[in-house]
């Protein structure tokens, strides 16, 4: 059954990663963007997606997963290359409390106590807290570029459709997920 909440927020999600990677390139410059927040979705989108070497379930699946790895590695890749310009003190959030917090949730919240079911649920907590070294790096600057915004704004609208998303597979499938969307 097609879900459009689920595909807008799918595409909204692309668009993000294709705005971000297109700014960086376009500047030439990493300014503005958080290393740490794209480092987390590194951890969030390897974590995730390991069943892509096990399980089967679309082309469309398989495609979105290779790209969600691909284009995050990447981005870290061209925040790397570009970051000479960045003050390293700028980007300070400390994530170690990010990753530890979403490694007690995955171990207290999980569908089942195998190694791929509590590395899905650690994915999914860590990707609805990964946006705070991002959004401090933002705070502490007190300053945003049109593009920056342009890329947090459809990361948000990509986690905002997920809400539809969640009511809607609860009203179609009977489906009542209680971990995070």
């Amino acid at each position: 059954m097609l879900n459009l909440f689920r595909m807008a927020g799918d595409l909204s999600h692309l668009v993000s990663i294709l705005i971000l990677i297109h700014s960086i390139q376009k500047k030439k410059s990493a300014k503005g963007i958080s290393l740490k927040t794209q480092v987390l979705y590194v951890i969030v989108f390897v974590t995730r997606y390991l069943d892509l070497f096990t399980t089967f379930i679309s082309v469309y699946n398989t495609l979105m997963k290779i790209f969600f790895i691909a284009s995050s590695i990447y981005a870290v890749y061209l925040l790397k290359k570009y970051s000479s310009e960045i003050k390293e003190n700028a980007d300070i959030f400390p994530v170690q409390y990010l990753l530890l917090g979403a490694a007690v949730c995955a171990l207290l919240f999980h569908y089942s106590f195998s190694p791929i079911e509590l590395l899905w649920s650690y994915s999914l907590w860590l990707e609805s807290v990964a946006i705070l070294p991002q959004l401090f790096l933002l705070e502490s600057k007190g300053e945003a570029e049109l593009l920056t915004i342009h890329y947090i704004f459809a990361l948000g609208l990509y986690r905002a459709l997920y809400i539809p998303n969640w009511f809607y597979r609860y009203f179609t499938e009977g489906r009542l997920d209680k971990l995070p969307l």
